[in-house]
């Protein structure tokens, strides 16, 4: 009797829960949490409490999706999300009465395509180089060099002999300013500094200053890069700022997303073949960026790469460098005594 009786509460429980779920606007899919494979199509289906409604509308973060008049499910392109976390709503209206329902999805790239390394040459690097920046034009390396607190490293403007090292031009910069990425556009350098909020532009023949530009959203100064048409700036965070190249403001950005979530720690950048490759800082990874949707594509892993009495701080993996004539790709870091010539393996 008291298994009886036991069976029939459960039944009860179960059955009053239901009768509670079907009571109520919500989500039946996608359900909250929900991770999706960008490019995927999902399936938004609601529970209606009544058949009857005058309308419903759909919208994702705020913005109205599609208004309908029916219960019928509806299918969201995630090509049309950006990525990340995306908040779903639902405005129900039955009789002039509105209910709403909720749930949120989270937005994420397939994984990226991983690399390994194969050392094609060695070269001299200068050992008092905080590198900060990297960029190869004209058959030289400029490069620009940062100057850590305790030390008697200097900021510095450089241009540089690739076979030897040999620092042919430099240019110190006023002890107040950290030195940071830089990049070439035309006839100029930009330069950026850590949290002076503030970037130079200098002559790339004489290393004359030029002018100034001051930060706006992006706080910090970590690398920069040039597409042909926009700097584009990291600031150690998951974005990446798309800047005017004539005056430095800034006029974009987007979100740096792997299949794991937002990546930050952006530190040194190059523009490649249509593709932004970023040092992440305090670790020997190279991620590479499409900058049209701020997926990882590719990540190289160059663990092992410079082991030569290597320090867990100041010793940073971070300069790369690129040939787009010879199609060659250079790297080096922090104080490193080697600059490397390197050719990706695809895993």
């Amino acid at each position: 009797m008291k298994n009886r009786l036991t069976l029939v509460f459960s039944l009860l429980s179960v059955l009053s829960l239901i009768g509670c779920k079907t009571g109520k606007l919500e989500f039946v899919s996608p359900v909250s949490g929900h991770r999706a494979l960008y490019g995927e199509t999902l399936k938004i289906t609601l529970h209606f409490p009544q058949s009857q409604l005058d309308s419903v509308i759909y919208s994702v973060d705020g913005t109205i999706l599609e208004k309908r008049q029916d219960t019928s499910s509806l299918l969201l392109d995630t090509k049309n999300l950006a990525l990340g976390d995306r908040s779903l709503t639902a405005k129900v209206y039955v009789n002039g009465k509105e209910d709403i329902a909720y749930s949120n999805i989270r937005v994420l790239p397939e994984a990226a395509k991983n690399y390994g390394f194969e050392v094609v040459n060695t070269y001299p690097h200068a050992i008092d180089a905080y590198t900060q920046g990297l960029q190869f034009a004209d058959g030289f390396l400029y490069e620009s060099t940062g100057s850590p607190h305790g030390t008697e490293l200097k900021t510095s403007l450089r241009k540089v002999e690739l076979t030897t090292g040999k620092v042919l031009q430099k240019e110190e910069i006023d002890g107040d300013h950290f030195g940071e990425g830089m990049t070439i556009v035309g006839n100029k350098i930009v330069f950026l500094t850590w949290r002076s909020n503030i970037g130079f532009f200098y002559d790339k023949s004489t290393f004359k200053q030029l002018g100034t530009f001051q930060y706006g959203n992006s706080k910090e100064g970590w690398g920069l890069t040039y597409d042909g048409n926009h700097l584009i700036k990291s600031d150690g965070s998951e974005r990446l700022y798309f800047l005017h190249p004539e005056t430095g403001q800034e006029q974009n950005f987007i979100t740096v997303y792997d299949e794991n979530g937002a990546v930050d720690n952006l530190n040194e950048l190059e523009y490649i073949d249509g593709k932004v490759y970023a040092n992440v800082y305090q670790q020997d990874i190279i991620v590479i960026i499409n900058p049209q949707t701020g997926i990882v594509e590719g990540k190289i892993n160059l663990v092992g790469l410079y082991t030569e009495n290597r320090q867990q701080y100041d010793n940073e993996m971070n300069g790369i460098a690129y040939d787009p004539v010879a199609k060659r790709l250079f790297v080096t870091g922090k104080l490193w005594s080697k600059l490397f010539e390197i050719k990706m393996i695809e895993r």
